[in-house]
């Protein structure tokens, strides 16, 4: 909480501008002015004035205003006051409550509560200002409201006026002075009116939007909001701020029609974490995230490339509690040879398959002895020969069913000592040039060596793990296991686990892929379609403007949700040029930077492709 100083505003007033002179080179075709409302053009407008503040507020405790569903036109003006004049009328001030607090008690009367708060004020924000700890403002905050007639204008004026006094504020209309205050609310920088507070640093800050209204406000010890950005807000404009390490749970669930721009988004907030200290691992099946990971000095991985392999064998650097690891281990071996030989396997299947993994450790020397575990881990083709040496009808035939990965073509891919590590502030596991047979299995792989170092790192960081396409592992029972076991203990390693993916169904027709979206605080929707879009609206309770919001929803308008019905918000995601730059797939644009003819890309062109300039790519591969 801050406390706003109620010190009242200087009697000294600066000259009045004369309105007529402001519109002199360029405005309306016809004002005409009445008491409290003024007819601009073709519509009526009336401008209300903020008297009275409360006495203590919160960061974007001015969110609800800014976010008003009709024309509202709202003008903050500033203007800073020197130390030593701040300090000569809060002197004064101080002398004024105290001798009238000093003369009510000899009189006999009461302690009036609103003056004894005002001199406490008054007080601490003296010495704060004498420690150099904070400055003075003038500060006037001014509400023109807009519409085509006077019913329509009575109706959003009282509506106004209601919100404001919902924040305990006090607003007046401008009467007899509606062409000062119209003016007062347009992007002069003039102020016309005069009728200022007093705020001081501290307050002041907590009057600017840096968080969005529908949305709980993270915030450091210091208040100061935390977070990245998002976006902004699709209704008011503000921007909008998320922490998603801040929440119950670190987890998010990216939902999105193909072109929605779900991965912009994702890459967009994975670029903004890494500058927050923020370390990263990515299940990249598309390369997309390649050149952000040249760009930040990060490390691609391209399993299947030459002298790349992983060992689905390998185990976790030892530990001392770190008991049951080689049980684990073979659990987890259990799930991938399911993922890898595309069927569950029965009882009888898992029976020999328990009894070959434990046999092939134990010829590598590796037994549930800590000490053990340093030794060189078996291989594929290790377990493929003792289940020949096995001599049963089942051990033969998943002897035979393992040979392309063993002998066969994608041998060079899961038949091997591990070449690579996924240590690093960021690690990014490009899969584009795996067959699409195999992707499951090595997304699977390369997560679970994401995982042996996020569960054994030594330093404990804030890490998040992004699984793009996530509806190639979630459309096998296998990997959909694997990622809810990810997402149920990520938060106790501080690690959240990103999924983004563009099948709903993958996701919400089984239990597993609910529990997933369950066990996600955050939330992000994209463009819906049609066929999905009652699916996503019963597992994510929309309201009928959510449902129609998403479903012609432009590339990068997302609904940002907790997972919280009261808690949701509707935003337009931006980015710089610069990121932009680093993060588009869009053809056309890349063609250009090969050729280093960069095309303009603004705010508003972001995720607009299609609107982009052509610049002469058409006709380009």
């Amino acid at each position: 909480m801050t406390r706003l100083f109620t010190g009242r505003r200087p009697t000294t007033q600066p000259p009045s501008l004369d309105g007529a002179e402001l519109l002199d080179a360029v405005g309306p075709e016809a004002i005409e002015v009445h008491a409290r409302t003024l007819a601009v053009g073709g519509h009526l407008a009336c401008t209300l004035v903020v008297t009275g503040y409360p006495a203590e507020v919160t960061p974007g405790w001015l969110a609800p205003l800014l976010n008003f569903p009709g024309h509202l036109d709202i003008a903050l003006h500033i203007e800073p006051v020197p130390n030593p004049v701040a300090a000569a009328g809060l002197k004064k001030q101080r002398a004024r409550l105290e001798s009238g607090r000093r003369a009510g008690l000899d009189k006999g009367r009461l302690d009036d509560p609103e003056v004894e708060a005002a001199a406490a004020d008054a007080a601490e924000l003296a010495y704060r200002i004498a420690r150099g700890e904070g400055k003075l403002f003038h500060v006037a905050l001014y509400l023109t409201v807009h519409a085509p007639d006077e019913d329509t204008l009575a109706e959003q004026a009282a509506a106004v006026r209601a919100t404001a006094e919902s924040l305990l504020m006090t607003v007046a209309p401008t009467t007899y002075r509606a062409l000062p205050g119209w003016l007062a609310t347009l992007p002069l920088g003039i102020d016309t009116l005069k009728i200022r507070r007093s705020f001081d640093t501290a307050a002041l800050a907590t009057c600017f939007p840096f968080a969005s209204p529908d949305l709980p406000i993270s915030t450091d010890t210091n208040g100061t909001p935390q977070g990245v950005l998002y976006g902004l807000n699709a209704v008011s404009g503000a921007p909008v701020l998320w922490d998603r390490f801040a929440q119950d749970n670190y987890n998010s669930i990216t939902l999105a029609r193909s072109g929605a721009g779900k991965s912009y988004l994702a890459k967009l907030e994975l670029l903004r974490l890494l500058f927050t200290g923020v370390t990263a691992s990515v299940i990249d099946p598309e390369n997309e995230y390649v050149r952000l990971a040249e760009t930040v000095g990060g490390e691609v991985i391209a399993p299947g490339a030459d002298g790349v392999c992983l060992n689905p064998f390998d185990l976790p650097p030892a530990t001392d509690d770190a008991q049951d690891v080689l049980t684990r281990r073979v659990l987890f071996l259990h799930t991938f040879l399911a993922l890898l030989l595309g069927t569950e396997a029965t009882t009888a299947e898992k029976a020999v398959l328990d009894r070959a993994i434990m046999a092939a450790y134990a010829r590598a020397g590796i037994t549930p002895d800590v000490r053990t575990w340093q030794r060189t881990p078996p291989r594929l083709d290790d377990l493929t020969a003792v289940l020949a040496a096995d001599g049963s009808g089942t051990a033969a035939d998943l002897a035979d069913r393992l040979t392309p990965y063993t002998t066969g073509s994608h041998a060079h891919l899961f038949n091997g000592s591990s070449t690579c590590s996924a240590s690093g502030h960021l690690v990014v596991f490009a899969l584009r040039q795996l067959p699409d047979e195999v992707k499951a299995p090595a997304m699977l792989l390369a997560l679970d060596a994401i995982w042996r170092q996020v569960a054994h790192r030594a330093d404990r960081r804030r890490h998040l793990v992004v699984v793009d396409e996530a509806w190639l592992l979630m459309r096998d029972g296998a990997g959909a296991q694997f990622l809810f076991r990810m997402a149920k203990a990520a938060r106790k390693y501080w690690t959240g686990l990103a999924v983004v993916t563009q099948d709903a169904d993958d996701v919400l027709a089984s239990p597993l892929g609910r529990a997933i979206v369950s066990n996600a605080a955050t939330q992000v929707l994209l463009r819906q379609a049609p066929q999905a879009i009652d699916t996503i609206s019963e597992n994510f309770h929309l309201c009928h403007g959510e449902r129609e919001f998403l479903l012609p929803a432009g590339r990068g308008e997302a609904l940002l949700s907790t997972g919280d019905r009261r808690h949701k918000v509707a935003l337009i995601s931006v980015a710089a040029p610069g990121e932009h730059e680093v993060i588009t797939t869009d053809p056309r644009e890349l063609a250009d930077q090969l050729l280093d003819r960069p095309t303009e890309a603004t705010d508003a062109d972001d995720f607009h492709h299609d609107e982009l300039p052509n610049n002469g790519a058409e006709g380009r591969p």
